[in-house]
């Protein structure tokens, strides 16, 4: 004989289980509320909530199988049509069981089980919108990262990230267009500086040496002028 796969079984082979269940299943859709032992509610509750699972479809195809459990066609036509409308904004968690005193004579545990038929409250409705929002704020914090990596193309991300997305880049290059130009500056600064002092020495390298005075003299306005030029260019070359 098999063995199940949770718990121990009730009563003496799996027929008899599965009849037991059945019934349990019955009486409860029938009533909406029974009382019997912890055990038989904990192997009850997953499979009366399976079936009003399959009555929440309210396909043919379901009704039939809620249909090869559940005998009383009476007990499934209100399944169908009363219990399923009832659960259609529940997610699970159709049942609930309530512990009550033991059992007189072999002290077995007893509870109540019952179907949870009150409408959605709104605080639960609260949670499923913080948790919409949560989401949405990740997938939000997801796109934007992904925007602000160098190698995610433009396209892969929306019209608003690809905005600020092509605004960076151009701030970028402005930012590394006029580096580039402040070195340049500085370099033809130092070029024009070093070609003026360079020119000056020679300058007045040659006015000592030169036969004649005026060509000392002009040796020497030249060197001036040479000198007058390249900081000219540096102050240009600054501004």
């Amino acid at each position: 004989m098999p063995t199940p796969t949770k718990g121990p079984r009730l009563g003496g082979g799996p027929a008899h289980e599965r009849l037991i269940l059945a019934n349990l299943a019955t009486q409860l859709f029938e009533h909406r509320s029974i009382t019997t032992t912890q055990a038989k509610a904990r192997r009850l509750r997953p499979f009366a909530e399976r079936l009003i699972t399959f009555a929440k479809r309210g396909d043919l195809a379901s009704r039939r199988r809620v249909m090869t459990v559940v005998r009383d066609k009476t007990v499934v036509h209100e399944l169908f049509t009363d219990i399923a409308p009832q659960m259609s904004e529940r997610e699970g968690g159709y049942t609930r069981t309530t512990k009550i005193g033991p059992r007189k004579g072999d002290n077995a545990p007893m509870v109540v089980i019952e179907l949870v038929t009150e409408a959605v409250s709104a605080r639960q409705d609260v949670v499923r919108e913080a948790s919409a929002a949560t989401g949405r704020a990740s997938r939000d914090a997801a796109r934007a990262s992904a925007a602000g990596a160098a190698d995610v193309p433009v396209e892969q991300v929306d019209e608003q990230d690809a905005a600020a997305l092509s605004q960076a880049r151009a701030e970028d290059d402005a930012t590394q267009a006029q580096d580039a130009a402040g070195r340049a500056d500085t370099e033809a600064a130092g070029d024009a500086t070093a070609d003026a002092e360079q020119a000056a020495g020679d300058a007045q390298t040659l006015a000592p040496g030169s036969q004649d005075a005026a060509d000392a003299d002009a040796a020497a306005d030249a060197a001036d002028e040479v000198t007058t030029a390249a900081e000219d260019a540096e102050k240009d070359a600054r501004g």
